[in-house]
């Protein structure tokens, strides 16, 4: 009988581990800043592939990846998300700094550049934008189109040009880019030469787009997914890829990171493969022009190639440093 009793609790014992292994339900949480309209058909898609429910947590327009990003933060110790899926390295790298996140080394990356992965697998990155002035060609002749984001700072521009909020989204990490290419001193006179000039802070890139496409400014700072969206409606207005001769253009790629502790681990591990295969890539170059990080993947004729930008050398990981530790002099910034 004694040793009957010992199997048996040797039996439920295994049977315990193995379901506190596995997912709670057949579900899988995830949180994303990246716009609605173009994440939710992918997460959708996911779904009807695996017939894993997706809950789904959007970020706004007005505070694209700090409202998630603080929630995230929030819930540390109590986690509620299996995946952050976010439209910039830097929030991820944030959270990798906080011990939010763990690494995973999904088998999709082959084909991905080293450079944008996390050298811990912390996140990983995928199809990418970047960073474009879009000029209204009725109000910018050819001759006078900045070929540098240095050029913003000229006279014959000033009042002339928008940037989004630099507090929020990718402005804020191309700002933090900038830092790190031109050093904290050069950077604050490229800053004061903005103010000066009268540069225009919109509420989003997606306002940036609006205006410059209806006429109410020249030209704006914005990412690809919105500058393709104006040229798509028709308005007169172009992209310009920014000092292609000089430090290069900021490329922008969404990520991807399992959180730590998360209800549904599992899960969240088959989510992040098949966000970063080259399906999903295709999916977002279709929908929202975004490039392809895998070599082999295809690019539509209407998505710009990296093959052919000059990209900022940059190190993702330093930038979200970075920004944490200029974040309260551009505060002071926006306000001055």
């Amino acid at each position: 009988m004694k040793r009957i009793v010992i199997e048996l609790l040797a039996v439920s014992l295994i049977a315990f581990s193995l379901f506190a292994c596995n997912d709670k339900t057949n579900e899988v949480v995830v949180y994303t800043s990246v716009d609605q309209v173009f994440s939710e058909p992918v997460l959708m898609e996911f779904e009807m592939e695996t017939g894993i429910e997706v809950k789904a947590v959007f970020d706004t327009e007005e505070t694209k990846s700090t409202g998630v990003l603080n929630r995230l933060i929030t819930e540390k110790d109590n986690p509620q998300c299996d995946v952050f899926w976010s439209g910039d390295p830097m929030r991820a790298d944030v959270l990798k700094q906080r011990g939010i996140t763990r690494a995973y080394r999904s088998g999709e990356t082959k084909g991905i550049s080293p450079v944008f992965i996390d050298k811990d697998y912390n996140w990983i990155g995928f199809s990418a934008r970047a960073r474009v002035l879009l000029v209204n060609t009725d109000l910018v002749r050819e001759e006078d189109t900045p070929k540098s984001i240095l050029d913003l700072t000229k006279e014959k521009h000033k009042g002339n040009f928008a940037i989004a909020n630099p507090l929020f989204g990718t402005t804020s990490f191309h700002f933090a880019a900038l830092f790190m290419e031109l050093g904290n001193e050069k950077a604050k006179v490229f800053l004061k030469g903005l103010k000066k000039n009268d540069v225009v802070i919109a509420s989003s890139n997606g306002d940036v787009k609006k205006r410059v496409a209806t006429g109410e400014i020249a030209m704006g700072l914005t990412d690809t997914d919105d500058a393709n969206e104006a040229i798509k409606e028709g308005s007169p207005v172009k992209m310009v890829f920014l000092d292609q001769d000089g430090f290069g253009d900021l490329i922008v790629p969404n990520t991807v990171s399992l959180i730590k502790n998360s209800p549904n681990n599992e899960n969240g591990k088959r989510l992040m493969d098949f966000l970063l295969s080259p399906k999903t890539e295709k999916m977002l170059a279709k929908s929202c022009v975004q490039m392809p990080l895998h070599k082999d993947a295809p690019v539509p004729a209407n998505v710009p190639s990296l093959d052919n930008i000059v990209p900022m050398a940059v190190d993702y990981g330093a930038i979200a440093k970075k920004s944490e530790e200029i974040k309260l002099y551009l505060k002071e910034w926006v306000v001055e």
